[in-house]
């Protein structure tokens, strides 16, 4: 499997090459012109600056966002009262855009970092919120009452059936929600921002300089490529027993 996307890629890669060969248009780099730009670019401080820049600003918004959907969408999952209070509200504002909140973010916590944090948040929240709570709703009734009468107290159900039931769910939607803050970190970042690598795209595209621009998002891969594998590895550690199954 490893080696049929390995070689797909590598064809990819091949036929990009071979048609920049033939004749591009100068705003398309071939795949050597873009690593030749890209290893000069890995001594250039400016380059790490805006590395720092945009992961301080998506970091955060994903830690806090997984973190506040996956408790409360185990407890909405868990506690109808608490269901019938917060869902209707989480699953009516799902459908919007979460990036047209950021001229009310701006408003509401100041034009800074702050405000690029928290709506990257948000838009991690309603992933692992939802999977969360629907990784609660499939845990098997038999479990649950197999527990309860060997003596169970409801936090040990909650802890040895529940959560492990709902974590491979909670695990997924961490993956989707990291991507997410990148791609919410960028936008918000070409609107408004004095560093990080979506202003240096923007940067870039009006001074027209198109190696800034691949530099830029081959970086934006290459990082987001890192952390799904470090989510990936979270998740084969800590939920060894489902491998086996999986």
């Amino acid at each position: 499997m490893a080696a049929a996307k390995a070689s797909l890629l590598i064809a990819v890669l091949v036929v990009w090459q071979l048609a920049a060969v033939r004749g591009l248009p100068d705003y398309v780099l071939s795949p050597v012109e873009i690593t030749q730009h890209l290893l000069q670019a890995r001594s250039a401080a400016e380059l790490y600056e805006h590395n720092w820049a945009s992961l301080a600003r998506s970091l955060p918004g994903f830690a806090i966002g997984s973190f506040l959907g996956a408790l409360l969408g185990l407890a909405a999952g868990t506690a109808r009262w608490f269901d019938r209070m917060l869902s209707p509200a989480v699953f009516l504002t799902y459908p919007v855009p979460k990036i047209v909140m950021l001229p009310i973010f701006m408003i509401w916590f100041g034009i800074g970092d702050l405000s690029k944090v928290l709506i990257i948040a948000l838009a991690c929240f309603y992933p692992v919120f939802i999977n969360a709570y629907y990784g609660v709703r499939q845990t098997r009734a038999i479990l649950v009452w197999s527990a309860l009468n060997m003596g169970a107290t409801p936090a040990q159900i909650f802890r040895r059936v529940v959560l492990p039931s709902a974590a491979p769910m909670i695990f997924a939607a961490m993956r989707v929600s990291l991507a997410l803050s990148f791609i919410v970190m960028f936008a918000a970042e070409m609107i408004n921002a004095r560093s990080g690598l979506g202003h240096m795209i923007r940067v870039a595209e009006n001074s027209l300089r198109f190696d800034l621009m691949y530099v830029s998002l081959v970086t934006i891969a290459i990082l987001g490529y890192g952390g799904d594998r470090l989510v990936r590895l979270a998740h084969s550690r800590l939920l060894a027993w489902q491998q086996p199954a999986a």
